[in-house]
This record gives structure tokens, C-alpha cells and sequence, in this order.
């Protein structure tokens, strides 16, 4: 049974229908966007995210490239916390997207809701401070440090899906021994983390057997490397990819859509619970004349 309750530090959300959690990234060297050095965008980005129609705004302050080097916690509290305290300021729901606890801990006091550590919360102190808090967790499947990739077919024995169970099964013990419930929690299958795009899509197959261990499962699968070798395309150009990949995230159980574009996904999203999930159509819905067809060049005409 999917949860319908999700519960973080002094916000709780409804998850019985799904949710988009937009992207707000504060780093200059993202894999999937231009890299903008300025706090000002940073924070003009992440509420357009949030006006847009995000119910969660995720706020990174370091790329997982591996390419580049790892950045300092004060480096990444210095570019967190500002965009963080704006989104906050706007009523925005924020999670923000680190595996050091000294940020974490920064995020949190600026008012962020959830942490999501992309260690899978293997650092005990991460697990004290949310504990501590009250905040919800984004708990992420990976079996590698952060910025190393790892691609090995053999990695996984008897399947992925077996594993990620093995291993929610375990965090899930551990969070609760340490008082942080299922209701706060969000599982991730880590798509591109320390898998093949082979191991990736075996993964995201098996989103039904996770919907059974019970917090909501988040699909965060945007832009990712998996789906670009799917489709051969370069980030900027894997929208279509991703909202094939949503599609078959949300039919298997689904319930937060972590992306980039979050527009596009709210527009995805209302055709799709009309579709599939018996979203009531108003008998008086029609369409404007104002938006019915284009005009000459690309321009609007409605006569």
C-alpha cells in the first residue's frame, strides 16, 4: 500500500498523489546545466522551481561529477544556505541534496526539511542529526563514495533489486532504532549510481517491490546518464527520455518525481492522472482560443 503521508522537519505532505521535487542546483559545475556562478541565479532559479509547481525544492551545492574535485563544507554551506533561507522565505518545502553533516546540519538551521545523502546514510552522525531534528530522509541505494563512478557487470550477483531490498531493509532498521520512522523516510533506487545503465533500467523495473517495504519511493531519474545511453542524446536534450522514464516510475508506484524541468512535469503530470488515475475532467473544461492553435512564425493566432 502506498503511504499517503510524508513527514519531514516541520512539514508534512500529502503523497497520495504524486509529487514534483525540483532540481535547484548551486554549483557552478553541474553535468546538465551551464554552470552559473552566481548566487543571485542560483536563488532566482530555485524559486522559479518552486513557482513552477515543485511541492519539494532540492537544493545541491555540489556536483557528483567525477571529474572534478570534491568541494569543502564551508564552500558548500557558503552556497546552500542562501538559496535554501530564499525558498524557505517563498513557504517552499526544501530538501537539500548533501553527504557532509556539517552542511546538513547548516541546512537544516536555515530551515530545510529533509536531507538527502547520497551515501545512503552510512555516516551514524548524519542518522543522530536527523533523528535529532526531525527531519525526513532521502534515503539513496549506491555502493560507492560519492564522485566515483563505478561500472561493473558483476557488481550484483543475485540481481539489483534483490540488493537495493537487502540494503533498505538494513537502513530501514538502522533509522528506526535511531527514532527516524518510515513516515519520514523516501526511498531512491540511485539510477546511475555504482550501476551499468543495464543495472539502471533492471532497477527502475523493480520500483513495485520497493513501493512494498513502505515509505514513497522518489524517481530521480532526470537527465540521467542512463537514459542518455538509451536515447544517445546529450543532458539538455533527454526531457523526452525522462518523461518516458516517469511514466514507467509512476505506473509502478512512484509517488515523488525528482527533475529538472519541473514545468514540463507538471504538465506531464495533469495529463497523465487524467489518463491513468481517474483525475475528474470538468465537464466544462475547454480549451481558450487563445492557446488553440499557432499563428504565422510561431505566434499566437486565434481567429
Amino acid at each position: 500500500m502506498i503511504p499517503s503521508t510524508l513527514r519531514g522537519r516541520e512539514v508534512t505532505l500529502d503523497v497520495s498523489r504524486p509529487l514534483v521535487v525540483g532540481i535547484a542546483n548551486a554549483t557552478p559545475d553541474s553535468f546538465s546545466d551551464s554552470g552559473e556562478r552566481s548566487p543571485a541565479t542560483w536563488i532566482r532559479n530555485a524559486l522559479a522551481c518552486y513557482a513552477a509547481g515543485a511541492a519539494i525544492v532540492e537544493v545541491g551545492g555540489e556536483s557528483n561529477v567525477s571529474n572534478r574535485p570534491p568541494v569543502t563544507a564551508a564552500e558548500e554551506i557558503e552556497r546552500v544556505v542562501p538559496v535554501i533561507a530564499a525558498l524557505v522565505g517563498a513557504g517552499a518545502p526544501v530538501t537539500v541534496d548533501t553527504h557532509r553533516v556539517e552542511t546538513a546540519t547548516a541546512a537544516l538551521e536555515a530551515g530545510a526539511s529533509f536531507v538527502n545523502d547520497i551515501t545512503g546514510f552510512r555516516d551514524p552522525q548524519m542518522v543522530e542529526l536527523c533523528a535529532e531534528r526531525g527531519a525526513g530522509v532521502i534515503l539513496m541505494h549506491t555502493e560507492t563514495p560519492p564522485k566515483t563512478p563505478l561500472w561493473d557487470d558483476s557488481l550484483y550477483p543475485g540481481g539489483v533489486v534483490e540488493h537495493m531490498l537487502a540494503f533498505f531493509e538494513e537502513r530501514l532498521r538502522t533509522l528506526a532504532a535511531a527514532g527516524v520512522g518510515k513516515d519520514r523516510v523516501v526511498l531512491d533506487p540511485g539510477p546511475d549510481f555504482a550501476k551499468t545503465p543495464r543495472q539502471s533500467v533492471e532497477a527502475l523495473r523493480g520500483l513495485d517491490r520497493l513501493v512494498g517495504l513502505g515509505p514513497p519511493v522518489m524517481l530521480a531519474v532526470s537527465r540521467k546518464d542512463v537514459v542518455g545511453a538509451l536515447t544517445g542524446r546529450r543532458p539538455r536534450d533527454r526531457g523526452a527520455g525522462t518523461l518516458a522514464a516517469l511514466a514507467a516510475g509512476l505506473r509502478r508506484g512512484a509517488r515523488l518525481l525528482r527533475v529538472h524541468d519541473v514545468e514540463a512535469t507538471v504538465d506531464f503530470l495533469r495529463v497523465w492522472e487524467a489518463l491513468e488515475e481517474d483525475v475528474e475532467v470538468p465537464v466544462e473544461l475547454r480549451i481558450g482560443e487563445e492557446i488553440r492553435r499557432e499563428g504565422p512564425a510561431g505566434t499566437l493566432d486565434p481567429a
